[in-house]
């Protein structure tokens, strides 16, 4: 039973970790709806401010894109991206249970041309290529994998040239290697997220 300040405590807690699993589309023809993802789901979802700061940037390259949202966890990128005009999205989560809630929200809302793929991000990069118009990279923080999907992307056809790459990261641990042919635009920081856009340069 709870009681005093520490029932209070208890309750703040459970009505925050209630919150932090709700997003809402920043801008679009989805603009303020609610976004819910598993709550069992260990994914780090990017915050409002940060997508409202990167949209800005892509402006009107969203429009018609052919978009992947790799490590898509919540799938707010590519979400964000389909209510701003990308024709196409393709969302690849691991985890089962995002997969999962992000189709249902691709279902409710009725997304035209949207698909889920449910799998290893590595291993998806690993097969049948095909060249995307805009990236959104955003691994788990201090797994490594930022550099091994970044190898990948541009070891196999999946950008063209000009391709912009959206990339977020531990903004302590800085960036890790990338490829020479990716252009730094645009960097910022928010808190301990650091997030870059990169455009693809022809070999």
């Amino acid at each position: 039973m709870l009681g005093g300040k520490s029932g209070e405590h208890a309750a703040a807690t459970v009505r925050r970790a209630g919150r932090s699993r709700v997003l809402r589309i920043i801008g679009g023809t989805w603009r303020g709806r609610k976004l819910r993802f598993a709550a069992s789901a260990a994914i780090r979802p990017t915050p409002d401010r940060v997508r409202e700061t990167l949209f800005n940037w892509l402006g009107t390259a969203t429009c018609a894109a052919q978009c992947l949202d790799l490590f898509a966890g919540s799938g707010a990128l590519g979400l964000e991206a389909l209510s701003r005009g990308a024709a196409h999205v393709t969302f690849v989560e691991r985890d089962d249970a995002a997969a999962r809630e992000l189709r249902a929200r691709i279902a409710e809302w009725q997304a035209q041309d949207a698909r889920v793929v449910r799998g290893d991000a590595l291993r998806y990069l690993a097969g049948a290529a095909r060249a995307f118009d805009l990236v959104f990279l955003d691994p788990p923080f201090a797994s490594q994998l930022l550099s091994r999907a970044a190898a990948l992307l541009e070891a196999r056809p999946w950008l063209k040239p000009g391709t912009l790459i959206y990339v977020e990261c531990a903004a302590r641990e800085g960036l890790p290697p990338l490829p020479a042919g990716w252009q730094p635009l645009r960097a910022k920081r928010a808190g301990e997220v650091g997030y870059h856009l990169f455009a693809h340069e022809a070999p």
